[in-house]
């Protein structure tokens, strides 16, 4: 058995929204990159493909995205990599709830982050997924 107490995992917390349309409806948007300027506001301000490649201005700079194949579970993750070259893996999925979807994205604490930044960080991402929530039932 593993001894959980020299353990080295990150914390993690997960942000959700329930979205009133169907996974396909909701993945078929989000997984579109020039559609994050519409819902990611607390991050991305623009977004181009250069050369096959996603770069976008951001709230931290120029980053570039490398998105998950299309498919057909629902997942939408991806990597950013910041232009300190940094890169963070973010698990992000549409899945069925009832009628309508949840859409859950999880988020690491990386060291050095403060709980305050953790927290806040949290915040921006929930207000991304209520943006995207209101952009997609104002679709529907």
């Amino acid at each position: 058995m593993a001894d959980i107490s020299d353990s080295t995992m990150m914390s993690t917390r997960t942000v959700s929204v329930s979205i009133s349309a169907s996974p396909k409806r909701v993945y078929e948007f989000a997984v579109d990159p020039a559609n994050l300027p519409k819902w990611a506001l607390g991050f991305v301000k623009s977004i181009a493909n250069r050369n096959g490649r996603w770069v976008a201005e951001t709230t931290r700079g120029e980053v570039t995205f490398a998105f998950a194949e299309r498919n057909s579970f629902g997942v939408l993750d991806h990597a950013v990599t910041l232009p300190s070259g940094e890169s963070f893996f973010n698990p992000m999925r549409v899945v069925a709830n009832d009628q309508g979807s949840e859409v859950l994205f999880t988020l690491f604490r990386h060291p050095p982050m403060t709980e305050a930044e953790f927290d806040r960080d949290a915040k921006v991402v929930l207000g991304d997924l209520e943006k995207l929530k209101a952009v997609i039932e104002a679709l529907c």
